[in-house]
């Protein structure tokens, strides 16, 4: 999640945008068949009583996996929880599902059952046990469930069990994939920014802009309120830090005299100090990790204007990235490298605004993704298909997510002016019993 704080704190440079190449998924698993690019039709039938908000949440995270035609239910005694009978195959096959989700139990035993409607038989009876929607963990849980639920049906993990960080104010805030559960999660002391997710999704990295004017580098586990120092020289800005793919690494930017510069330290024992670029009046920040932790994109200045740059690991071999016309092309920002490592998304000044594009690495074509409004700071799913970024296309700078296979477009946040958002791997949650 490559930031446009760097060049804002260096050179008051602007912010990225990212974009992405279509896929059509293949074909669902539990003996549901469909046509390539087509979705499968789910129903989450109504709840027992008590579980109407277990139901909305399974409902929502299904939603915002892309992967399905959610079926609308009307609002009949024949749509009734199921609990004790036997499941209407016929009657939801009319209506277009492939599958029914039932949510049964009590908020102190819950389960959800998914049922085959295409093949009239029970898959899998998922145990929720005791579920308290308004704690984090039980959040968590619940969503791990949907997650199942997707895995069992399309063979595809899903990324309802994740959660964003975002710089709102002085402040780091966390908020669940679906845009619920927002909370803050850094100190007030000192102005925090540039979060970024440690590989192992149980702590994060931030670069903490204090009184000094000096900008340090602080790892924070989740849950916990007290940060460790990774990094601080005493002088300059130490900023965008950025994991290696084996948490055992960071790489940021440093600015200090007149130029900015990447260097790369370990996070374990703050040791090792390795310099990956030389400025020679031209300035490097922004890294962004391949996932396989073999090379690094970032932005330089090389070009005159902020440029995306590629180069091994260990700062061999620099070399332009994305492709731009010199004198045309507006200045490109923030890099992010998708999980699968097929694509890296930024953004580019179009007509004085930022948008957001996405390159090709095979190929390195890049195509713009969006047009409306101000769009930045792109940060990746664990799913290489979903992308959320800044855009202020509704007056407020929101947290928005775009699914790059279908377009579909939502927003995610509706709070203060939000900045810098960093997307989690997926989260682990407790075992889950399959009777």
């Amino acid at each position: 999640m490559r930031r446009s704080l760097a060049l804002a704190l260096t050179l008051v440079l602007p912010a990225v945008a990212q974009a992405q190449d279509t896929t059509a998924r293949e074909g669902v698993r539990v003996g549901i068949t469909y046509r390539p690019g087509t979705r499968p039709g789910v129903a989450v039938l109504p709840g027992a009583t008590g579980l109407d908000s277990l139901r909305a949440l399974v409902l929502r995270d299904l939603d915002y996996s892309d992967l399905f035609e959610v079926i609308a239910l009307p609002g009949t005694d024949s749509m009734a929880s199921t609990a004790g009978r036997a499941l209407n195959y016929p009657l939801y096959r009319a209506l277009g599902a492939d599958f029914a989700v039932e949510v049964l139990g009590t908020a102190e035993d819950a389960r959800l059952a998914i049922h085959s409607v295409s093949g009239g038989a029970l898959v899998r009876d998922l145990a929720a046990g005791g579920l308290d929607l308004s704690r984090p963990d039980d959040r968590l849980r619940a969503h791990r469930l949907t997650d199942e639920i997707v895995e069992l049906t399309v063979g595809t993990p899903g990324i309802a069990a994740t959660r964003l960080l975002f710089v709102q104010g002085r402040r780091i805030f966390q908020v669940d994939a679906d845009g619920a559960a927002v909370r803050a999660v850094s100190p007030s002391s000192v102005k925090a920014l540039s979060p970024v997710w440690a590989p192992d999704g149980r702590r994060f990295a931030y670069m903490a802009l204090e009184e000094d004017g000096q900008g340090r580098l602080f790892e924070l586990a989740v849950g916990s309120d007290r940060p460790e120092l990774v990094f601080s020289t005493g002088t300059g800005l130490n900023m965008t830090p950025e994991y290696a793919p084996d948490g055992n690494g960071l790489a940021f930017a440093r600015a200090v005299d007149g130029q900015t510069d990447l260097f790369l330290v370990r996070t374990r024992d703050a040791c090792c100090l390795q310099r990956l670029t030389v400025g020679r009046f031209a300035d490097n920040l922004s890294p962004a990790f391949s996932p396989d932790g073999s090379r690094v994109a970032f932005v330089s200045t090389r070009p005159g204007l902020p440029q995306l740059y590629v180069m091994a690991a260990d700062g061999t071999g620099q070399e332009l990235f994305a492709p731009f016309d010199y004198g045309v092309t507006g200045a490109s920002y923030a890099p992010a490298w998708s999980p699968d490592g097929q694509r890296v998304t930024f953004h580019r000044i179009v007509e004085g605004t930022p948008q957001l594009f996405v390159l090709d690495v095979r190929t390195r074509s890049a195509r713009q993704l969006t047009s409306t409004g101000r769009n930045e700071d792109a940060t990746w799913a664990p799913d290489s298909r979903h992308i959320a970024f800044v855009s202020n296309r509704t007056g407020s700078r929101q947290l928005w997510v775009i699914d790059l296979e279908t377009g579909r477009v939502r927003q995610l946040t509706r709070v203060g002016a939000t900045r810098l958002p960093a997307w989690s791997p997926r989260l682990a949650a407790a075992d889950l019993t399959t009777p």
